[in-house]
């Protein structure tokens, strides 16, 4: 069996890992993607001067010009002004689909005139179409117009293309159509636009499943049309090349190293090889591409240098685009050509073309073929298999040791084909199947392990949060068996009159009084990271920094205590609710609550036959007698003077020394009024001083004159927090008056 858990499950999840590679689902996609958008984040292609340039139709232009869109005769003028500069080609990221807004005919027929209207022949005959202006100009220029390939319901007209397309390898059944993406329908220029244009290419841009571009189409489907991209199209046209040829994996003259390499061992060529676009050649440039005829994008991020407003050029200013590889486009945020990359959330469209053709140019680019698959499946192979040899001798601490080292590995080798090569290889999947072959092959020792924490929650569910029982279950070395001296917070809490409660109460009713109050009050220990010592009656004492540190006991335990006093004031709410709804009459449940700060003997403290986890000293007696205390004071919270030290923030009214039972040595007692935001109000000195009066006054029997400095405590509204506090006080001083006859 043990041999089974160690050998035999992890081979089980090396075998899964495998095939749910093979298999690659979508999720698996999604995170490779985000590790090479991870690698471009760290080392972006650095940008390289080369004769691509965007002509940017930003906001400057946009608020000089006319806002979008321009009259047809303004592009013309734009177009023509870069082909005197020297533009070898113009690629325009724009559509014209629809005829000139501001031109002669529509602007007629806007305003009611007739065509048989004297005044709309005359301004026909005069007045030039923006539209023919647009399409004299792209005629003389080296222009290469924009369309765009779509699904819809029903097919539509496809554009023509300009440029020839020479495809081989389509007799041996590989069609390159058969390997793009496939459209039916398009929205492109006006026919007399595309007729006068040197080319025509798609600007479709595609993203991933969240929204990001990393890859580009150099050649898509129409109708069964094979088109270039706008990319491949300028590029062509900046060539004066009139065909671009296609190769797709089974054309003849064609061999890859895998299929020399099973060749020459015998193999089956098909054996590894994968149907698709094998090369595509525009003039002299042959980018890499994968199967699908697309070009992974290696973001550069957004640089200046790229990037001419079309203002400048329009303005007449002298820039020499000589051979320049031009791209007519928009970053302005109104027009919605912005996308995502892996180097920036808001990136012009136009640019993402312009990036594209930088990188086919200068032959810097990013490749992942579909061969890559091989070596990561070898690697995690590999790996896979060492770990599983090695878990039965190395154990889980040398397993773990190994399968970081096989992280680093993968990355490091991934970050070296990346940067040296511009391959792009996946580091995450390998490392994570290996991770998950050291989990299954740990399971043994978890087992044994699981064993220990469970005997940790038994021992300690009775008197420590769940939150701190798993944490010891989870770190059981923190846990200290026998006794130990060391600081520790200890709480006291119990209700005030229980005597008279218990004789106004039958059993059964007292019974469930207690359970509702204790529940309550032990809640609010444990929500601040107390620990349960014991339940004496009606009573509560626990302690905190043990048996897991806590540096903040102090401030944890006050925090619980004024806990326990707004879940009181609720629990009194629901009583009286109660009362009133039954016709008894309601008598709130007060309570009296110290704590006390100081070392401590912490530990399973008892006989060989039952024993508790708990804490002994004199600081514990300290802390029940403050408890004591509050009774004569009249408050419901008192600390001592060691835990004010540790919890100096907290807004508290000192009420002098006192003698308790058991010390000769006075012990400084103050009354917790509540946390940093009231000590901090500029109010609470006022407050201080009036509670100080209050207090000495009904220790003096002048209970009108505590009543009045209570009543001016309540009219500073410090807190709405405070209002039980008021209450408590207000009821204590009522009772020592009934106590004293009514006098004072």
């Amino acid at each position: 069996m043990m041999y089974l858990v160690q050998r035999g499950l992890p081979a089980l999840v090396l075998l899964c890992a495998l095939l749910l590679r093979i298999h690659d689902p979508v999720f698996l996609s999604e995170i490779r993607l985000r590790m090479f958008d991870v690698f471009q984040r760290i080392e972006p292609r650095t940008y390289v001067e080369t004769p691509v340039r965007v002509i940017d139709i930003d906001d400057t232009t946009l608020q000089r010009y006319g806002q979008w869109p321009w009259p047809r005769s303004l592009t013309a003028d734009l177009i023509e002004r870069l082909a005197k500069a020297g533009a070898s080609a113009i690629a325009v990221d724009i559509v014209f689909a629809e005829p000139d807004r501001t031109g002669p005919k529509l602007a007629t027929d806007g305003w009611g005139l007739s065509d048989s209207d004297p005044l709309s022949q005359s301004i026909l005959a005069r007045v030039a179409d923006p539209d023919a202006i647009l399409a004299k100009v792209i005629k003389s220029t080296p222009t290469v117009l924009g369309f765009i390939l779509a699904n819809g319901p029903t097919p539509t007209a496809m554009p023509k293309r300009k440029g020839g397309m020479a495809t081989l390898g389509a007799d041996a059944g590989r069609d390159p159509r058969n390997f793009v993406r496939k459209f039916n329908a398009s929205i492109a220029s006006l026919a007399s636009l595309q007729a006068s244009a040197k080319g025509q290419g798609s600007i479709n841009v595609f993203t991933e499943g969240d929204a990001i571009v990393r890859q580009l189409p150099l050649l898509l489907n129409g109708g069964g049309t094979l088109y270039s991209s706008l990319v491949g199209e300028t590029l062509r046209v900046s060539q004066k090349a009139s065909t671009v040829v296609v190769k797709s994996s089974g054309s003849e003259g064609y061999q890859a190293w895998w299929q020399k390499l099973t060749s020459s061992l015998g193999l089956p060529s098909s054996l590894i090889e994968v149907e698709g676009i094998a090369e595509i050649k525009i003039g002299k440039l042959a980018p890499l591409t994968d199967e699908r005829g697309q070009i992974w994008l290696y973001d550069s991020g957004r640089v200046p240098q790229r990037t001419i407003p079309a203002w400048r050029i329009l303005s007449g200013e002298k820039i020499d685009l000589t051979g320049g590889v031009l791209f007519i486009g928009t970053s302005a945020p109104g027009l919605l050509d912005l996308r995502a990359t892996p180097n920036s959330p808001l990136t012009p469209g136009v640019e993402i073309h312009a990036q594209i053709a930088e990188q086919i140019l200068t032959g810097v680019s990013l490749n992942r073929p579909y061969w890559t698959i091989l070596p990561e499946l070898g690697f995690l192979i590999v790996l896979g298999s060492a770990m599983i040899a090695l878990l039965p001798r190395a154990g889980p601490i040398g397993c773990a040791l190994l399968g970081a080292c096989a992280m680093a590995i993968a990355i490091g080798a991934a970050w070296y084909a990346f940067t040296e090569r511009g391959q792009l290889f996946d580091p995450v999947y390998p490392g994570l199947s290996v991770l998950l072959v050291f989990i299954t092959g740990a399971m043994s020792s978890y087992f044994r392990s699981d064993i220990e924490r469970r005997t940790i929650r038994a021992a300690f569910s009775h008197y420590l949060a769940p939150e701190m029982v798993e944490q010891l279950a989870a770190e059981p070395e923190r846990l200290r068996l026998g006794g130990e001296m060391r600081p520790v917070t200890i709480l006291f809490c119990d209700i005030r009159d229980f005597t008279s409660i218990s004789e106004r109460n039958t059993p059964e009713a007292l019974t469930q009084l207690l359970n509702r109050f204790l529940t309550p009050m032990t809640d609010a220990v444990l929500k601040h990271g107390g620990t349960i010592d014991k339940y004496i009656g009606d009573s509560i004492m626990a302690f905190w920094n043990a048996p897991l540190d806590d540096d903040t006991h102090a401030q944890n335990a006050c925090l619980a205590a004024l806990e326990m006093r707004r879940r009181l004031a609720q629990l009194n709410l629901e009583l009286e609710l109660e009362a009133e709804a039954h016709g008894r009459n309601f008598q709130p449940l007060r309570m009296g609550v110290g704590i006390n700060s100081g070392a401590c003997l912490v530990g399973n403290l008892g006989s060989q036959q039952r024993f508790n986890y708990s804490v002994i000293g004199d600081d514990v007696n300290v802390a029940s007698r403050i408890e004591g205390l509050s009774k004569q004071y009249g408050v419901d919270i008192l600390i001592g003077g060691a835990t004010h030290a540790l919890v100096a923030n907290f807004a508290v009214v000192p009420l002098g020394r006192a003698i308790v039972k058991g010390k000769q040595e006075s012990t400084e007692v103050l009354a917790l009024i509540g946390d940093n935001p009231i000590a901090a109000d500029p109010s609470f000195p006022s407050l201080a001083g009036q509670l100080t009066e209050s207090v000495t006054a009904a220790a003096n029997g002048n209970y009108a004159e505590a009543l009045r400095h209570l009543n001016a405590c309540r009219a500073l509204q410090l807190h709405p927090d405070l209002a039980p506090f008021f209450d408590h006080m207000d009821a204590s001083i009522a009772r020592r008056e009934k106590a004293s006859g009514g006098q004072g």
